[in-house]
């Protein structure tokens, strides 16, 4: 990394160590993490969520939702507790039905299922956190055809986003929409191109579309005020051959690589005991992400204290891996714990109940 852009992250206050939470459920369901709106349901995710019942109804649900999920009150706590900056997922529908966005077989008969409504409640969000000096990254967690075909993608099973060049360029147009409109928002932290795009799209596919979202992005948001961030592509060890000599200053500034790192999705970990969570955190962990940094400036989007065992974990034992967590992202620019609650009350997954109940930040 040359002596000019090592000069500018210095120099730039919006760089300082992150210390951050994601405000996930909120503008993009994901059903695990608040079952009870999908009462009465078929549905997995939120495009389903807005297809199986009429529009009135699903109007009346998510509205209910938004306006009691997140409030002042919780920007307010993650100010209190220490936290500088939030991270915001958003569906490729944030800007509603006037949009224009593309038509999807899992629509059914509805051209345009999604509720109208969720800008305005990002506009609310930019308010509090200017209110409670919180920075804020906008996610685009879903995109058109999805990209990972998970129901964080908007549609699970399926797997289509970059198969159309329609699916695309509406999913730069949308990145452009959110730079146009929140670039003067002194708050801004960041635009994130597109959340876990799956492993296997093709690299040339992800490759283009990152560049043409940076551009999209800085027509409105100079480097100086606005980070684009772009996510790993669950690229593990191939990520900086990838993406190496691509997105890279002189031409491209302020250029933040996000890697997802959990430990509670495969069989490997589910095996350890805490130490031997510790102990990955300390070793493997710590490496990567060193040698991640050494080639761009890197936050870890999303991590938990999950381990697949869930509430099985006592509370010492989560604190202890807490702090080894930490302690390797300082490694790296900083991070975004998923997230700050879940209605469950899981204190693997629900920040704010595990600190009510004991852990220490």
């Amino acid at each position: 990394m040359s002596d000019k852009m090592n000069n500018y992250f210095n120099e730039n206050s919006a760089l300082d160590q992150i210390k951050g939470i994601n405000i996930g459920e909120w503008l993009v369901l994901e059903k695990w993490m608040k079952q009870s709106i999908f009462d009465g349901l078929p549905s997995v995710d939120e495009t389903t969520f807005c297809a199986d019942q009429s529009l009135e109804e699903a109007s009346r649900r998510l509205r209910e939702h938004w306006d009691t999920f997140i409030t002042e009150e919780d920007f307010a706590w993650i100010a209190a507790h220490g936290f500088n900056t939030v991270r915001i997922p958003v569906g490729y529908w944030i800007f509603g039905s006037a949009s224009g966005y593309p038509y999807h077989p899992k629509f059914g008969d509805k051209p345009f299922p999604f509720v109208d409504g969720g800008i305005e409640r990002l506009d609310r969000a930019f308010d509090w956190s200017e209110k409670y000096n919180l920075k804020i990254l906008i996610d685009l967690h879903c995109a058109p055809g999805c990209q990972n075909a998970f129901d964080n993608g908007g549609i699970a099973g399926v797997f289509e986003w970059h198969t159309k060049q329609e699916y695309i360029d509406f999913t730069v147009l949308t990145l452009e929409r959110l730079a146009q409109r929140y670039c003067t928002r002194k708050t801004l932290w960041g635009i994130e191109t597109l959340n876990e795009p799956r492993w296997d799209i093709p690299d040339e596919i992800l490759c283009d579309f990152n560049k043409r979202a940076y551009w999209a992005i800085r027509k409105h948001c100079s480097y100086e005020h606005c980070a684009v961030v772009f996510h790993d592509g669950f690229r593990g060890d191939r990520i900086l051959d990838v993406f190496g000599a691509l997105m890279r200053p002189p031409e491209y500034q302020n250029v933040i690589l996000d890697a997802h790192r959990y430990q509670c999705f495969d069989d490997y970990f589910r095996s350890l005991d805490i130490e031997g969570h510790i102990a990955h955190v300390e070793g493997p962990l710590t490496k990567e992400l060193k040698r991640l940094q050494s080639v761009y400036w890197t936050v870890v989007g999303e991590w938990s204290l999950g381990t697949g065992r869930g509430l099985n974990r006592s509370m010492e034992e989560m604190q202890l891996f807490y702090d080894a967590q930490i302690k390797a992202f300082k490694n790296v620019l900083g991070s975004f714990f998923w997230s700050y609650k879940i209605e469950s009350g899981n204190q693997a997954w629900s920040l704010r109940d595990a600190v009510e109940n004991g852990l220490k930040l």
